[in-house]
């Protein structure tokens, strides 16, 4: 483990589940939105027609609106991310949220100032994960290659965009306990333990 992480200056976070307490009900989305159980459901609104897709998106906007304004952060964030800005890592989100929910999480979980805008990528933004272009971009705003990069997230799409760009991938625990190994270089239950590893590399 000692090398692991050596020469990557920069991050790549998922959001929700990953930063945050994981609280979003997609079965509840998707049946506020008339989602068939298990679609992906920004790939089913995007086979709508114009005005359905249209008013389904505002009552998605709504539903995450008010899920963001209620974030809490999980443990460790604070840690996590602060000793990353004293390493003078570059630091970016990657979220399937647009970019104005993924701000409002930030400011909602005390970590807004960690970011710059234009490094919070969302769905209108990019082709969202687990499509690698988010990633991609972020490392052309860097002037960086993929050899520096770091993607951490709970969910497959976080990991599948990770390995795509060529990232070390860092799967974080999820309540569900599920698991994705083959997309996975580190495997870690809570951020603190991501903090503990990172206290004994050498940047």
């Amino acid at each position: 483990m000692t090398d692991l992480f050596k020469n990557r200056n920069c991050w790549v976070f998922d959001l929700d589940g990953t930063l945050t307490l994981p609280v979003h009900d997609f079965a509840f989305i998707r049946r506020e939105l008339a989602i068939p159980d298990g679609a992906d459901i920004l790939g089913h609104l995007d086979t709508l027609l114009p005005d359905e897709a249209v008013l389904r998106h505002r009552r998605l906007y709504a539903i995450e609106h008010d899920l963001a304004c209620r974030a809490e952060a999980a443990p460790g964030v604070s840690d996590l991310l602060a000793l990353l800005d004293s390493l003078g890592v570059r630091m970016g989100i990657l979220t399937r949220n647009s970019r104005e929910i993924a701000l409002l999480t930030l400011e909602a979980i005390g970590a807004r100032c960690y970011f710059d805008e234009i490094h919070v990528l969302g769905r209108d933004e990019v082709s969202p994960k687990p499509d690698p272009a988010g990633i991609l971009h972020l490392l052309e705003q860097w002037g960086a290659g993929s050899d520096s990069v770091v993607m951490v997230g709970d969910y497959l799409f976080d990991l599948q965009a990770g390995k795509a760009a060529g990232a070390i991938t860092i799967h974080v625990g999820r309540p569900d306990c599920q698991r994705w190994p083959d997309f996975s270089d580190i495997m870690i239950d809570s951020l603190a333990e991501l903090t503990a590893l990172l206290r004994v590399e050498t940047y």
